[in-house]
């Protein structure tokens, strides 16, 4: 795993230790971030499902001024603390461990999230579908009007979000990147 463009460009990051998290490859990544790039800088973020970080550091290195890091296994997140330490980049990044749905559930404030990466285990859509979806609704409220949830999942699942709609799809094989708006967003969908 590597960061693929911006201040950390080539840097080596530590990938799982296990197969809890699935790392996306190089050429989606840089198909993804092709697409993002517009909304990064100065960006704050929201890296769900965060495993070792590959997504939130990218930003980071793109631009973005604070990622937030969820993250519930322990091995991950201390893969994902030492990318962080590497990078120096601990004044730009929280990480919060334990239950992502509980603290979406009890959060509380204005948070003004530019982007969201909601990249939950597969077996999640099946499993925990009621979970997701309320997570999307909190998730909706801490978006900005023009904030975009970048959400991945096996292509041959889906799960709808009413207040999250699709804006654009993309697959790449076996993996989809839905990219959703907020249900009250009125801006043109057509701008990926």
């Amino acid at each position: 795993m590597r960061i693929i463009a911006g201040e950390f460009r080539g840097r080596k990051l530590l990938g799982p230790e296990s197969e809890v998290t699935r790392p996306i490859t190089d050429r989606v990544k840089q198909s993804l971030f092709d697409i993002l790039t517009p909304y990064l800088a100065e960006a704050r973020v929201y890296d769900c499902f965060a495993g070792t970080g590959s997504m939130g550091l990218e930003c980071l290195s793109r631009g973005a001024t604070h990622v937030t890091f969820f993250e519930a296994d322990r091995s991950a997140a201390n893969r994902l603390k030492k990318n962080i330490d590497t990078l120096k980049m601990a004044d730009a990044t929280h990480i919060i461990g334990g239950d992502l749905f509980k603290w979406f559930g009890s959060a509380k404030g204005k948070h003004e999230i530019d982007l969201i990466f909601l990249d939950p285990p597969y077996r999640f859509l099946k499993e925990r579908a009621d979970d997701l979806q309320n997570l999307a609704r909190a998730m909706s409220k801490h978006l900005k009007p023009d904030g975009i949830v970048v959400f991945r999942h096996d292509s041959e699942d889906s799960l709808l979000f009413p207040q999250l709609p699709v804006a654009d799809t993309r697959s790449y094989g076996s993996m989809t990147l839905e990219f959703l708006r907020a249900a009250d967003n009125k801006q043109p969908t057509t701008d990926y």
